[in-house]
């Protein structure tokens, strides 16, 4: 996949405001450019004609950031998901109607919003963790409209369950969930002691589950994964077996897109399109 041609990026219209540039400050991972906002981007203009038949179209990022990056070894910035996500509808001719974004930082929501409001973006913008604010999220959503709900935490300790409950009472809804496997794989082992809880909420009682007597440590996280697509699936959902593997760049696993949907069709549009990024979910 190719990332945008420089003079194709956009100015930021304010410069001022933050940006994200990833946990040490020098700048996110240029997968973020080339593998998340491209698989999002070509599933929009993908499912752009069965979004035309809705009069309703509704994007909701609970983790939205700024609204801005800056790739590492880069000058410029570029748009956010829920921006990048926003200027695709446009360009693909099913604008959606609007967006629900949400971070816990108020400064980084504020500049979302102005920023895709300067785009031309109907939005509304909610601070507070994702699990608190996703009620009234839900409730900003207007009847019958069609919602795509991109869940992008940075750990999967964010992750957490009862978002994807509550979103999930929603009436058209389709998910695209960044799954982290970095921190499954890096932490799970220490997660198993009781007085740890950073992996309870993305998977309530899963410890109590854990087959550790039958399972060595490296097979943990597999299935901990494995669990939790179950338990998506108990939501009435399937797990598209298209989920492309994000790496670092250096063969190391960061995350899992995780696509699922009530519907076939945007099931069978998304495994269209990522279909080239299905690769061994744990490899070695």
């Amino acid at each position: 996949m190719k990332t945008e041609k420089p003079e194709d990026v956009l100015p930021d219209p304010y410069p001022a405001l933050p940006v994200e540039r990833g946990p040490h400050g020098r700048g996110v991972g240029r997968w973020v450019v080339e593998e998340k906002h491209r698989y999002l981007t070509r599933y929009l203009d993908a499912t752009r004609e069965a979004q035309k038949k809705f009069k309703q179209r509704v994007l909701i990022d609970p983790f939205c950031g700024p609204g801005r990056i800056q790739v590492e070894g880069e000058r410029l910035t570029r748009d956010g998901g829920s921006i990048a996500a926003y200027r695709q509808s446009v360009r693909s001719g099913a604008p959606f109607t609007k967006l629900l974004v949400g971070d816990i930082e108020a400064d980084r929501v504020h500049a979302n919003e102005l920023r895709l409001k300067a785009a031309g973006a109907n939005v509304q913008s909610f601070v507070g963790p994702a699990k608190e604010a996703v009620d009234e999220m839900v409730k900003a959503v207007p009847f019958g409209a069609l919602t795509l709900a991109y869940i992008d935490p940075y750990n999967l300790e964010f992750l957490s369950f009862s978002i994807i409950e509550r979103l999930a009472k929603l009436q058209y809804v389709d998910f695209a969930v960044h799954f982290s496997l970095m921190d499954l794989t890096r932490n799970i082992d220490m997660e198993l002691d009781p007085k740890r809880d950073r992996f309870d909420h993305a998977l309530p009682g899963w410890r109590l589950a854990a087959p550790t007597d039958e399972l060595s440590k490296s097979s943990l996280p597999a299935w901990f994964f494995d669990a939790w697509c179950k338990a998506i699936g108990t939501l009435g959902f399937k797990i598209s077996g298209q989920m492309p593997l994000i790496t670092d760049g250096k063969g190391r696993s960061i995350y899992r897109l995780v696509f699922f949907s009530r519907h076939p069709l945007p099931d069978r549009i998304w495994s269209d399109v990522a279909r080239s990024g299905n690769l061994d979910l744990f490899p070695s």
